[in-house]
């Protein structure tokens, strides 16, 4: 039975189709671990694998537990639907996989994780896709770096580890003027922010982040606002409108809302064709365990906010800081602005500072904690520390770090739900010991 709710306490918990399991009764979200469903008969299979009917084939491309995963994810972001997939890194190259081909490109923001810089600088350029890199400080940026080639723009809500908030509403109506999607990756700003709202087309998470929050199970999903128009300018966007051979033929823009009268053209052929030949699934199991960790995000994330924001303000206080990045503590007007716009709950979990020292001092504060975990994750409950300069952004160049924001003494902090004496204790002696 779905709710009408708006309330994200209440999405998390009741959204989708989801009442209780139809063959048992059982509230909690079975864990359906099978690789295969029996056809009730060779007419219901053949209208599966022809689209006429929507319904479980194989665990690859869809399950009963991971469909509930999906439902309330794309309900939490309003969306109208979601594709699981098995990590975070898998989300955003099937939604870019999903418009582009070789010869094809994408605009993406400078300010992006490293593995994300990684994936679009050498990865997909391997693979005959050009990512272009453009500073979100001026919005048309976007526009310029476009020509006929582009398919999508892509973005980080909250990027990590820069922190500035990225233009969601400017980028996505020039896109909608030349009939590119927007994809935003909102895995560090769930709840506080709403990408569709602000006119995103596709939203991507890494469930493994705030959404699971345990740091048990690896997990991404692709959510479609299904409000885009594929269909705009057919030489825009080509495999959403071009007959694809790996289904007789069919546009899948035009065939998907005409055969299901919902329109979902995008999440259905990542789903029939992305992850049925790339095999990106994400396992019952996991789903299960990140669908008890979505149960939870509005109340989790609502401490986690609120230790951040604590700490950013200890943290200016220090004399071995140099700098605080948190987007509650940024002075220029076109940040403040952005934040009050798009940050709807607060400023955001994680916290980033430099040391005054550089690298040898980020390094170094990062093996005098004691509480604090040294970990390349976010999200979890505890809180985790990371130095970018020697980890996660080591693979790239010193410019290109510079561009994501990364410094040789800057460390980012997820901030946990631990009480927030013990966290200020752990960063205080960590910082003396500098």
């Amino acid at each position: 039975m779905p709710t009408n709710s708006k309330h994200p306490e209440t999405l998390v918990l009741h959204s989708g189709q989801y009442r209780s399991d139809g063959a048992t009764n059982s509230v909690a979200v079975p864990i359906y671990q099978t690789t295969s469903y029996q056809f009730s008969s060779t007419e219901n299979a053949s209208n599966l694998f022809g689209f006429k009917e929507l319904g479980n084939i194989y665990t690859r491309i869809m399950n009963p537990t991971n469909a509930v995963l999906e439902e309330r994810v794309a309900a939490l972001e309003g969306g109208v639907a979601a594709l699981a997939v098995s990590s975070g890194q898998a989300a955003s190259a099937l939604a870019i996989q999903n418009l582009c081909r070789a010869g094809d490109n994408i605009v993406a923001s400078t300010d992006l994780y490293g593995g994300t810089w990684n994936l679009f600088a050498n990865t997909l350029k391997n693979l005959g896709i050009e990512v272009k890199f453009a500073d979100p400080k001026d919005p048309e940026n976007f526009r310029q770096l476009t020509d006929e080639k582009t398919r999508a723009y892509y973005a980080e809500t909250l990027p990590n580890p820069k922190l500035k908030v990225f233009p969601i509403e400017e980028v996505a109506n020039i896109g909608k003027e030349l009939n590119i999607p927007l994809i935003v990756d909102n895995t560090a700003a769930p709840i506080t922010c709403k990408p569709i709202k602000h006119g995103a087309a596709i939203v991507v998470h890494s469930l493994t982040k705030y959404i699971g929050g345990h740091g048990t199970s690896i997990g991404g999903i692709i959510v479609d606002s299904g409000s885009f128009d594929w269909l705009k300018e057919p030489k825009r966007q080509p495999l959403l409108n071009e007959p694809d051979p790996s289904y007789w033929g069919i546009s899948f823009g035009k065939a998907v809302p005409e055969i299901l009268g919902v329109p979902i053209a995008y999440l259905v052929r990542a789903r029939f064709v992305l992850l049925r030949d790339l095999g990106s699934a994400i396992s019952p199991t996991n789903a299960f365990h990140i669908i008890q960790g979505l149960e939870t995000l509005p109340l989790r994330y609502r401490v986690h906010q609120e230790n951040a924001g604590r700490v950013a303000d200890f943290l200016s206080e220090r004399s071995e800081v140099a700098e605080v990045i948190y987007p509650g503590l940024f002075q220029n007007a076109a940040d403040r602005k952005r934040n009050r716009k798009y940050l709807e709950t607060g400023n955001g979990p994680l916290v980033g500072f430099e040391l005054k020292g550089g690298k040898q001092a980020g390094q170094k504060f990062i093996d005098n904690l004691q509480m604090v975990y040294h970990v390349a994750n976010i999200g979890d409950a505890r809180t985790l520390a990371i130095h970018p300069a020697s980890t996660t952004h080591s693979q790239l160049s010193a410019i290109d770090q510079e561009k994501t924001g990364v410094t040789p003494g800057y460390v980012r902090l997820s901030v946990g739900l631990e009480h927030i004496d013990d966290i200020l204790e752990d960063l205080t002696q960590a910082l003396e010991k500098t």
